[in-house]
């Protein structure tokens, strides 16, 4: 590229500043208008679009040539920067009051037509836009995504750098550990027959390293899970990886809370308060249905079922003696619902497993209700003082298991928020959860597993329940939650080889099985290791935060779709016969067909 073809400022940063001076702008073309006596060309780069201007007049060939420019071809564009006449400026600020006058133009590289406009409002759908994804990447809002990206990881760097924390690079090339999700394999060329796994996190690894003496690490850590997809997961995403020894959950949280301060500060301008709010597992399931709570509005559940248990209401009465649970939330302002609104609730709540919702009004005209005889004297009123109703409200109530009943109510408790708006905009309210259970037991096969992993700490005070009511055992596990997400997970770690035992034979895994899959680590514990805890966040997951965006594939440059596909590549593809027979490999007949779909 010429010298003088280089660029001096780039679009989006030409401004009143630059008036008078000459500057050489490189770019897409965005958009050409003809006017005829002026031609207009909107020039676009990763900050943002400028305006050229021609006067046909005076420099015919060069509006000529400025006619001749198609969307997405490239230019090198040089001229004097001017303030633009009043009545022409938009509403934006920033380069709308300016237009570079141009002097001259070299065309760098033509382009096809492109199969969706190269805009910030594009109608693509996603699936084009993700086959042709280089396209997508052009428009300025997934340029401010990834620079969103860039400037958070930056920031977690400086922060951990300084409190004494050393990066360090774990391999991908590992073997499978238990990490709850499917591994990906990698077959080994020089060992037939044997497989790599991709790592779904470095845990044991970063262990190892605080057995090693490290003390403090992080990294920003490539993870690998073959799972089902949905809008906050990918097959392959980031973390931010914790680990240090000689600490516990105190330490730990000081840490975190100072990475995701410095991070809001410096991408939102966003102060949090610290220390953030603290409750545990029971604590935010009792009074908000959900171990992700969201605290920007104050609609708390409440339990119920002494209230309901000598009560006359038939199905609760039998519900409760079938060892089931009421729930009940109190919408402020809800007592003008129709019964038309009241069913559209209940729909919500009928396929996560409670029949309907029951519902008392405390209308101005008096209190209705579904239940019959239950609605008049000391009852309702009790029931009233127990939820925090006053005139006006309206109670909705369901029965069921309790964890079940709880996530149910905790998912209307969202939508009534969403709906009701009463959720504030650019307010972020950071929440340790902590305490989670240990275990808990598989839908399926109704073997106890561990909620996380199995290498997490046990409160000592429930120690004593491993082997004998496992699923009552509380892990020094904690997740800490900005509004309704979960941003980062850890634990306090097993240090204690006995104790490690303990918890592997409670998850089915005896130790036979346990020396074949992770020996290495069993015997690292044996030399040495000092108390250690970590945790990791969910970096794809805070820069969907971050930028606003409800799925992970917007912040991410090259995303896989929910079939885990790359669109734009053809992965994952068939390889040819000649690779499977070097690997020691062959596919089961019919599966050849299933990989070419």
């Amino acid at each position: 590229m010429r010298p003088e073809l280089k660029r001096t400022h780039y679009c989006g940063e030409v401004s009143e500043g630059d008036v008078g001076k000459r500057v050489v702008v490189n770019g897409w073309v965005h958009k050409v208008r003809d006017l005829g006596g002026l031609v207009f060309v909107d020039l676009r780069d990763r900050s943002g679009i400028v305006q050229l201007a021609v006067d046909a007049q005076q420099m015919p060939g060069l509006a000529a040539r400025c006619k001749q420019l198609r969307s997405e071809f490239v230019v090198s564009a040089t001229g004097k920067v001017e303030l633009r006449p009043q009545e022409t400026r938009r509403d934006e600020g920033g380069a709308s009051a300016i237009e570079v006058r141009l002097e001259s133009l070299a065309l760098l590289s033509k382009a096809d037509v492109p199969p969706f406009v190269v805009q910030d409002d594009v109608k693509a759908k996603d699936e084009l836009r993700l086959r042709y994804r280089y396209l997508d990447l052009r428009r300025p809002v997934m340029a401010r995504r990834l620079t969103t990206r860039h400037l958070a990881m930056q920031e977690t760097r400086r922060v951990l750098s300084d409190a004494g924390f050393i990066e360090v690079e774990t391999p991908f090339l590992i073997r499978s550990t238990p990490e709850g999700a499917r591994d990906y394999l990698v077959p080994s060329r020089i060992k037939p027959g044997n497989f790599y796994a991709l790592p779904q996190s470095p845990q044991l690894l970063k262990q190892l390293l605080m057995v090693g003496g490290i003390d403090r690490y992080f990294q920003m850590a490539r993870c690998f899970r073959d799972e089902d997809l949905r809008a906050n997961r990918q097959p392959e995403f980031t973390q931010i990886d914790i680990e240090m020894s000689f600490g516990d959950e105190s330490d730990i949280f000081d840490v975190a809370e100072r990475v995701t301060c410095a991070v809001y500060k410096r991408v939102l301008g966003v102060e949090m308060n610290r220390p953030f709010l603290t409750m545990t597992f029971d604590e935010a399931m009792s009074q908000y249905g959900s171990d992700c709570p969201d605290l920007r509005y104050d609609l708390k559940l409440s339990d119920v079922t002494d209230r309901f248990r000598d009560s006359s209401f038939a199905p609760f009465a039998k519900a409760i003696e079938a060892g089931e649970r009421v729930v009940g939330l109190c919408v402020p302002g809800g007592s003008d619902y129709s019964r038309r609104v009241i069913e559209s609730l209940s729909a919500i709540v009928r396929p996560l497993g409670v029949f309907g919702l029951v519902w008392v009004k405390l209308g101005p005209d008096g209190v209705k209700s579904s239940m019959k005889g239950e609605t008049t004297g000391s009852f309702t009123e009790s029931l009233a003082q127990r939820m925090g109703a006053k005139q006006g409200d309206i109670l909705l109530l369901g029965s069921g298991q309790k964890l079940k009943l709880l996530a149910a109510m905790g998912r209307l408790r969202q939508h009534i928020a969403r709906e009701a708006k009463l959720i504030p905009e650019g307010r972020y309210v950071p929440l340790w959860v902590t305490e989670f259970p240990l275990f808990e037991k598989d839908e399926e096969t109704g073997e106890i597993v561990p909620m996380h992993h199995p290498f997490s700490g046990i409160l000592p005070e429930d120690e004593p329940l491993l082997e004998t009511d496992p699923l009552r055992v509380r892990g020094r596990l904690y997740d800490l939650v900005v509004n309704d997400q979960e941003i980062a997970s850890g634990s306090v770690r097993i240090f204690d080889p006995e104790l490690q035992h303990r918890v592997l034979k409670t998850v089915g895994i005896g130790e036979e099985e346990a020396r074949r899959r992770f020996g290495f680590f069993l015997d690292a514990l044996r030399f040495g290791t000092p108390p250690h805890c970590g945790i990791a966040f969910g970096f794809d997951r805070m820069v969907m935060q971050l930028c606003g965006v409800n799925s992970i594939s917007e912040v991410i440059a090259f995303p896989k779709t929910t079939a885990a596909s790359c669109l734009m590549t053809g992965a994952p593809a068939a390889v040819d016969d000649s690779v499977l027979e070097e690997l020691g490999l062959r596919l089961e007949r019919g599966r050849d067909k299933e990989v070419d779909k």
